[in-house]
C-alpha cells in the first residue's frame, strides 16, 4: 500500500473523531435551560419603578400667569421700572407711552414653580378714559407710580387708586393688591414722602398692600416691590382657592339634605311616617 492514502485515511479518522468530541460538548438546543435573572438587578429594579409610580404630586411643575397694572401720572417713570425691572436697563430718554405697552417677566420662584407676569404699562393720560376698564380686566395686582420731586404726581395717588378698586376687583369682590412706588428716590423728595410713618398710616388708610421707594436709574427696591406684591398675589390665590373648597363641600352637604340623605346612618332616605 502506499504512503498518501494511509494518510489520507488517518486524517479522516482524526477528523471524525474530533467532529464526534464536538457534538458530545454542545448541549441539545431543546435541553437548554433558560438564564436565570440576577436577584439583586431584579430587586433594584423593582425598587426604581417604585419610585417611579409612587412620585409626590407636589413635585410636579407649576405655571401661573398674572396680569399687573402700572399706574400713575404722566413722567412719573413707570416705562423706566418696567424696563429695569424686566430688561435691566435704564435710558434717560423715552417716549411717553401713548394707550398702553406690555412687557414679560418670567420668574423661577421655587423649584416647582414658575410665574410669568404679564406687566401693562398704561398712559397716565389715559386715567379717566373709557378705555381704562378694559385695560383693568383680569388684572390681579398693580403698582401706583409718583414722582417724589412733585407732590402734584402723589397729591393724584387716591384717585388713581379709587379708579382702580372701582373698575377691577378679586372674583371675591375685595380689590387687588396694590403697591405704592415712591420713584426717583435718587432726587430730592418733596412732600409726605420725607416720612416713613406719615406713609405707612396714608398706605393704611387708603388700602395699600405697602409702598416702597424706588429708583429705576439707581435700581433701589425694584425687584423687592415686585417680589412683595407677587407674594400677595400668591396669599390671595391660596384663599380663594381654599374657599372655593368649603364651597364645593357646602354645596355638596346641601344637595344630600335636599335628597334627604342622612350622614348618620350611612345615607340612608330620611322617612317622614
Amino acid at each position: 500500500m502506499s504512503t498518501v492514502p494511509r494518510i489520507a485515511s488517518i486524517a479522516s479518522a482524526v477528523s471524525s473523531r474530533e467532529s464526534l468530541r464536538c457534538r458530545e460538548k454542545q448541549p441539545d438546543d431543546t435541553t437548554k435551560q433558560p438564564a436565570k435573572k440576577h436577584p439583586i438587578k431584579k430587586f433594584r429594579w423593582r425598587i426604581e419603578n417604585s419610585k417611579m409610580s409612587h412620585a409626590s404630586p407636589s413635585a410636579e411643575r407649576r405655571e401661573h400667569l398674572y396680569k399687573i397694572l402700572v399706574i400713575g401720572e404722566l413722567g412719573t417713570g413707570k416705562t423706566s421700572i418696567i424696563k429695569r425691572y424686566v430688561h435691566q436697563f435704564f435710558s434717560q430718554h423715552y417716549r411717553a407711552t401713548i394707550g398702553v405697552d406690555f412687557a414679560l417677566k418670567v420668574l423661577n420662584w421655587d423649584a416647582n414653580t414658575i410665574i410669568r407676569l404679564q406687566l401693562w404699562d398704561i398712559a397716565g393720560q389715559e386715567r379717566f378714559g373709557n378705555m381704562t376698564r378694559v385695560y383693568y380686566k383680569e388684572a390681579v395686582g398693580a403698582f401706583i407710580v409718583f414722582d417724589v420731586s412733585r407732590v402734584a404726581t402723589f397729591d393724584a395717588v387716591v384717585k388713581w387708586k379709587n379708579d382702580l378698586d372701582t373698575k377691577v376687583q378679586l372674583p371675591d369682590g375685595s380689590p387687588i393688591p396694590c403697591i405704592l412706588l415712591a420713584n426717583k428716590c435718587d432726587q430730592q423728595k418733596e412732600g409726605l414722602v420725607n416720612s416713613p410713618a406719615k406713609m405707612d398710616e396714608y398706605c393704611r388708610e387708603k388700602g395699600f398692600a405697602g409702598w416702597f421707594e424706588t429708583s429705576a436709574k439707581e435700581n433701589i427696591n425694584i425687584e423687592e416691590a415686585a417680589r412683595s406684591l407677587v407674594n400677595k398675589i400668591l396669599l390671595n390665590d391660596k384663599l380663594l382657592q381654599s374657599n372655593d373648597g368649603k364651597d364645593a363641600e357646602k354645596f355638596a352637604l346641601d344637595h344630600k339634605i335636599a335628597n334627604g340623605e342622612n350622614s348618620r346612618d350611612g345615607g340612608s332616605k330620611s322617612c317622614a311616617c
